[in-house]
This record gives structure tokens, sequence and C-alpha cells, in this order.
């Protein structure tokens, strides 16, 4: 199935949620969804007559449930039907983010079932939709051969410490293309090349257009090269370049 299509069907779902919302006057929730998904249903929901939330487990969580709530009822992240599930294991052995997601769909769960995995050295915590969270922690002993302890819950010190590289430099314009020349180090025209390939999303979505602005505070995936978010297009040098600033996500 391709993404429109699996795009309709979410609106779809979405729309149904937001129908079973008004009639029972009670919150419904639909997810995991990651980033392109959440920029292709938020400004459909927006237009519903339910109040929207989006929420992840945490703040600036990158795959969230979204939960539609009645007129009436302030949209709170309390009632989302998520679990943090806290590993630990050996500071010794190195375990990533491919590890805990490969163990996890080993158990026959879909992708929709799982939020964010952060890992830390000896230490991951893993989001998922409540009605898995059971049998996970029944199920899992190991994560990429390495013995682990999973506990409900996050613990008390949890936090994320999210790490960015500041890039700097000037362009012409705030044109995309000038934006991913200068994130890249390539030519304009192998940007304009990664761009019409479909290889450049901004805020979540892929674009084709070369010509399209960049604001301040937008996002861009690079595929191959990163993710970055754009601080700052305000200054200009004495030959009238733009002043780009960007911090890219580690």
């Amino acid at each position: 199935m391709d993404s429109t299509s699996e795009d309709r069907l979410l609106l779809a779902r979405i729309e149904d949620a937001a129908v079973l919302c008004d009639k029972h006057q009670y919150p419904h929730f639909i997810g995991f969804l990651d980033e392109r998904q959440r920029a292709v249903c938020e400004p459909f929901v927006r237009k519903l007559t339910v109040t929207p939330l989006f929420w992840g487990g945490y703040e600036d969580a990158e795959r969230t449930l979204l939960g539609v709530f009645p007129e009436g009822f302030p949209p709170d992240p309390a009632p989302f039907p998520l679990s943090a599930l806290s590993f630990t294991y050996r500071e010794s052995v190195s375990l990533s983010h491919r590890d805990f997601l490969g163990a996890i769909l080993a158990e026959g769960l879909r992708r929709e079932k799982i939020g964010d995995i952060l890992v830390t050295p000896g230490y991951a915590v893993v989001f998922v939709s409540d009605e898995v969270a059971p049998f996970l922690l029944d199920e899992i002993k190991t994560v990429g051969r390495e013995g682990v302890t999973i506990t409900e819950g996050l613990p008390r010190e949890f936090r994320v410490d999210r790490q960015f590289l500041t890039v700097r430099a000037t362009v012409a314009s705030a044109r995309l293309d000038n934006v991913v020349k200068a994130l890249t180090g390539i030519s304009r025209e192998k940007a304009a090349q990664l761009i019409e390939s479909e290889r450049v999303s901004l805020n979540h979505l892929p674009l084709t257009s070369v010509s399209k602005t960049v604001c301040e505070n937008d996002l861009l995936s690079i595929r191959g090269v990163g993710r970055f978010r754009v601080t700052d297009l305000s200054a200009q040098t004495k030959k009238g370049r733009i002043l780009l600033i960007a911090q890219k996500y580690l």
C-alpha cells in the first residue's frame, strides 16, 4: 500500500474517532504516529469539532498518539493509553535503538503500538501502548543477546537531553535548494537533485520544489545526512547574504 492510500485510511480513522468522541463525549485515541503522519493529519483534525492533543509520554516526543477530546473536556495527557517500560542492562554492552525495536517487533507487534525508544548506556526507556505493555514485560528477556530487566514506569531522574551540532553558513536566499546546499556542503545542482528525488522533507513532508521558502523553526530531514532545525535566518552580511544558523540533531 502506498503512502497516499495509507494517509487516506489514517484520516478516515481520525474522522471515525471524532464521530465517536462527539457521540459518547469521551476522548478517543489513534497512534502511535510518526512525524510525517502527524504532519499529514494535524491540519485535518484541527478542522473537526473535537480538540486534538498529540502526546508521546514526554515533551517533544517524535512518535505520538493522537487524542481527540470532546468540547468541554480539556485535553490532558493523563488518559492517554500509553506505558513507559524501563530496561536496565550492563553499561559495558552497547545496545542501540535498532536492537530494542527489533526485539519488540520480533514478538509480532505492529509498529503503531511502539512509541519513542530512548537509549543510554545501561538504560533505555520504551513507550508502548497500554495494551501490549504486560505482554512485553512477560516475554522480553534479552535484547541483542544481552539479558535485560524490565520494569513499568519512568525513573524519577528521567529526562531527555537532546544533543545538537550548531551549523552556520551564508545563503543567497532562503530557498530550499540554497539551504540544503549550505547544510550539506554539496553543490546547488546536487542539492536540487536531492529535493527533486524526494530525499528532503520540510516539517516531515517530502518536497520536490527547489524554490520553497525555508523559515525559522522549520525542520529539515535530508536522507543520508541528518535532521536540522533552522533557528535563525534574520541576520544579513554586508554583501546582502543571509546568515543561516541551524541545529543538527546528533
